[in-house]
């Protein structure tokens, strides 16, 4: 049961496998709910029927993953009692109120409005519901706040003295503003908003392979690949930013992500395309480099000096081998995304946006690749971090709850297990929702009513109200 591995390593792989379910569904519900905002606002505007009707299709989609973020959301907090004991004790000072904050805040304005956002068509006048979508994207993005200004604080943590064994903070603003949060805030929210236009894209670029040419499979081609056209290179500048804050507050981590071995002080540092670092060994073998690329990304200069990794104890050093692949995964990933928003900018004002096959079927191939990149980021972020839990403070190892490796092993097939059912039976909803596409809605819009008009009780989930047996029966033109 627990194949030879310690309770420590059971315990962050658990932690590793929930948290990377958890997290593309609120990069889902961040992006989308902004989506439906801007959709809502411009059916307000123009009065054209098609940003409602897409509104409608889309609307059902953020409420299947805005369910089942919350509910892995809350799996994965429980861990923070069951296997991470050792570091609530020692950093709930920080981390508690922190996460309060998100929940008093974010999470109460999102629920005060999604049952608007989801049933209130009909039932509130037309500028009461845009205020509550309005609401509950400005709630995702409060939510995303506060969650990653934790993360940011347990990797560059500042603000706080060690009294008793524990952490107490003393300067909030400076726990909140931590040095790696703002670069890691843009640099998810920029994700999160990726994700979301690449998933419309490539929607959109289902059906028009399939042969639909109507307005709202086109106005959300179009709109996906506006976006992306400033999001993807935006974030190569971001990720840019973000790379210098970590040269200076994580060498390690930066030096695992190139694997970086020896200090480069009489000669510029080369560019890894290739390699496999070994750990054992201390080098990165079979390397194929571009000289002095290494140097000019990282210190802006044709011969700057980087850290290697042998600066730093064998202890105190994360694993270069899945740090290393995993940040070339996420940046080879957005390098495709600049080329899909180039082509479809160039096949825009060629005219051809809609008739290219070859440019759709990418555009249907890059669909996944949001979600890929954005765990292959934190995957890079999180392992990069190691050996530590709050970086240079508390070690991992020190954190873990007093829990045997059978208890944790025992648990961790329970989750894979319930998982896979629960969150690919959402997921399978979702591709199905998705398959079906927007349809053109000709029904008499209601008149708004008072309390009481509608008795029936409704959950986030009952706003897509597709049947999971359903045959497909075709989208309309």
């Amino acid at each position: 049961m627990t194949l030879g591995l310690t309770a420590l390593e059971l315990a962050r792989i658990q932690f590793a496998f929930t948290v990377s379910f958890h997290i593309i569904f609120p990069a889902i519900s961040i992006g989308l709910a902004s989506f439906l905002a801007v959709l809502e606002w411009r059916w307000l505007r123009t009065q054209n029927p098609v940003y409602q009707d897409l509104f409608k299709f889309w609307v059902k989609i953020f409420a299947v993953a805005f369910g089942m973020g919350v509910v892995s959301g809350v799996v994965m907090s429980y861990q923070f009692g069951t296997n991470w004991s050792e570091f609530s004790r020692f950093a709930g000072g920080v981390t508690g109120p922190l996460l309060s904050y998100e929940v008093l805040s974010a999470f109460f304005l999102e629920a005060g409005f999604l049952g608007i956002m989801l049933f209130g068509w009909g039932r509130v006048g037309k500028n009461a519901h845009f205020f509550a979508t309005l609401m509950v994207a400005i709630g995702t993005c409060i939510s995303m706040f506060w969650i990653l200004s934790s993360n940011s604080w347990m990797q560059t943590p500042q603000g706080y003295s060690i009294e008793n064994g524990i952490i107490v903070p003393q300067d909030w603003v400076a726990i909140i503003f931590n040095p790696s949060f703002p670069y890691r805030l843009a640099h998810m929210a920029i994700a999160a908003f990726m994700v979301s236009s690449l998933l419309v894209a490539a929607t959109a670029a289902w059906h028009l392979l399939k042969g639909r040419r109507d307005a709202l499979v086109k106005k959300s081609f179009s709109m996906a690949l506006w976006l992306i056209l400033v999001l993807a290179p935006l974030q190569v500048f971001v990720g840019d930013a973000h790379g210098l804050n970590t040269l200076e507050h994580q060498p390690a981590k930066l030096a695992a992500m190139e694997g970086h071995w020896e200090t480069n002080h009489d000669h510029a540092m080369p560019l890894y395309l290739f390699g496999i670092p070994d750990m054992q060994e201390e080098r990165t073998k079979y390397a194929i480099a571009i000289p002095h690329l290494g140097s000019l990304i990282l210190t802006h200069s044709m011969d700057g000096t980087v850290k290697g990794l042998k600066d730093f104890a064998p202890e105190d050093r994360p694993n270069s081998t899945i740090v290393f692949w995993s940040f070339r995964i996420m940046v080879g990933l957005g390098m495709l995304m600049v080329l899909l928003a180039l082509a479809g900018l160039w096949l825009r004002r060629s005219d051809r946006l809609y008739e290219n096959k070859w440019f759709q079927r990418f555009a249907l191939v890059m669909g996944p690749s949001g979600f890929i990149a954005l765990l292959a980021g934190w995957f890079t972020t999180e392992v990069g971090r190691q050996p530590w839990v709050v970086y240079g403070v508390m070690r991992t190892k020190d954190a873990i709850s007093p829990v045997s490796a059978e208890q944790v092993g025992l648990t961790l097939i329970i989750f894979v297990l319930v998982y896979f059912v629960v969150f690919g039976i959402g997921i399978y909803y979702m591709l199905k929702l998705i398959n079906k596409g927007p349809q053109f809605i000709h029904s008499t819009p209601q008149e708004a009513g008072g309390v009481g008009r509608f008795k029936t009780p409704m959950r986030p989930l009952s706003a897509a109200d597709e049947e999971l047996d359903d045959q497909d029966k075709g989208a309309t033109s």
